[in-house]
């Protein structure tokens, strides 16, 4: 296991490396959490092998993760087994209401056929005033197989997202459509290497879409040179630019949960 400076937590040894996506989403998660008020408690819906949990930790957040990949789990164990401020979950706490001041789900959602059912409950969780950072792939024009693949039910469009989320209770503070360029040609790239139909089991699909690195390990010493990192920034600072207009593949959403 190591912490690049630039990349964060990667496990190359055991088959996981942050993928370019991934570390895309990463950039916007951190400037978010600079900006929001420091809080006690966090839960990452969907960790797969766990990188955000590493970068809440060193800020100072008692992690907890709820994820029911069997591989996710073994990579979690790996990474946080000997650590006592992560807490890994197949299911849910009964005392979850109320706990948590930050709530993190990456590309979840759309895995959910009841979304808006999932969301009430991910807000129950929250503190009044608790911030939830959520993400999901955009716009149902960029359907592919990829999206099957992955065991998708869905992509969202800003309105629909915005919708889904003031209806769970919650204030949206920011929506962000991050990737681009990046993650558009990358998408396009993996759609070419599914076939339609190929994957016949959603709930299987769901569980190694955050853990299947097998590509991006074998790319990890091209991404970690110098040039793989120069590459990264700039293509980080890229998607800056471009945040509040619809050209990426993925929604980045900020929310608050309405006081009481």
């Amino acid at each position: 296991m190591v912490v690049h400076p630039l990349y964060g937590l990667a496990m190359p040894e055991l088959g996981w490396v942050p993928s370019p996506g991934y570390v895309l989403r990463r950039h916007r998660v951190l400037a978010w959490l600079d900006r929001l008020p420091a809080g006690r408690r966090a839960l990452e819906i969907g960790c797969g092998a766990g990188a955000l949990l590493h970068d809440l930790g060193e800020r100072g957040y008692r992690c907890d993760a709820l994820e029911s990949s069997p591989r996710a789990l073994e990579l979690l164990a790996a990474a946080f087994g000997d650590r006592d401020d992560v807490h890994a979950h197949a299911t849910p706490g009964d005392d979850w209401a109320g706990r948590f001041d930050l709530l993190l789900a990456f590309e979840v959602l759309e895995h959910i056929e009841d979304d808006a059912g999932a969301l009430r409950a991910w807000v129950d969780w929250l503190a009044p005033g608790g911030h939830v950072l959520l993400s999901v792939p955009a716009h149902e024009r960029r359907w592919n197989p990829t999206d099957e693949w992955a065991g998708h039910f869905r992509r969202y469009e800003a309105d629909g997202l915005r919708a889904r989320l003031e209806e769970a209770g919650l204030e949206v503070v920011a929506l962000e459509c991050y990737g681009f360029p990046l993650a558009n040609l990358l998408e396009a790239v993996r759609a070419r290497t599914y076939q339609r139909g190929a994957t016949t089991e959603r709930a299987g699909a769901t569980a190694a879409s955050g853990v299947e690195r097998t590509v991006e390990t074998k790319l990890w010493p091209a991404q970690t040179s110098p040039v793989g990192q120069a590459a990264m920034i700039a293509l980080c600072r890229a998607q800056d630019a471009f945040l509040d207009r619809e050209l990426g593949n993925g929604f980045f959403a900020v929310a608050r949960r309405r006081q009481a």
